[in-house]
């Protein structure tokens, strides 16, 4: 009887101290989940890589760039009406001063303050949609020297 007792005791130490933090390196703090860390700083902090088969990112007030194409085909975008499509010897001249895209953060921005997926996401899409403008132009601008070529 006295085993089983000490035996019960145990196992209710064991129980109580699981249900406490079953997961070894999950903390909490101020209502955020830390995993690996136990100085959560978000809602939950992942120290560590993430292993998921996919991820959903709400635009939760972020426009998608649309307004890329609109604009170059309207003449105006009513979602960013500050837009414009720069030249590509504008593009150049920016590249040159920045060593970046316009508009992407530089290399020493990101490591000091990561990136956020969504606005990576959107700032990448965006590129490719003005990428998709010049190859446009330009493909314009061959047709045109190739029609002047033949006429000659």
């Amino acid at each position: 009887m006295n085993r089983l007792l000490i035996f019960s005791i145990i196992l209710f130490s064991i129980s109580a101290t699981a249900q406490r933090n079953p997961f070894k390196n999950l903390s909490e703090k101020d209502g955020k989940i830390g995993i690996g860390t136990s100085l959560p700083d978000e809602l939950l902090t992942v120290k560590g890589k993430i292993h998921t088969q996919e991820v959903l990112v709400d635009l939760d007030g972020a426009v998608a760039p649309d307004y890329v194409f609109e604009n170059y085909f309207t003449g105006f975008s009513e979602a960013m009406p500050e837009y414009r499509l720069i030249s590509l010897e504008e593009l150049e001249t920016f590249l040159k001063e920045n060593n970046h895209l316009p508009n992407v953060p530089s290399a020493k921005m990101m490591l000091h303050d990561g990136i956020s997926l969504k606005e990576m996401n959107l700032v990448l899409l965006q590129k490719i949609e003005e990428l998709t403008l010049y190859t446009l132009q330009q493909q314009k601008e061959i047709d045109a020297l190739k029609e002047k070529i033949s006429e000659k």
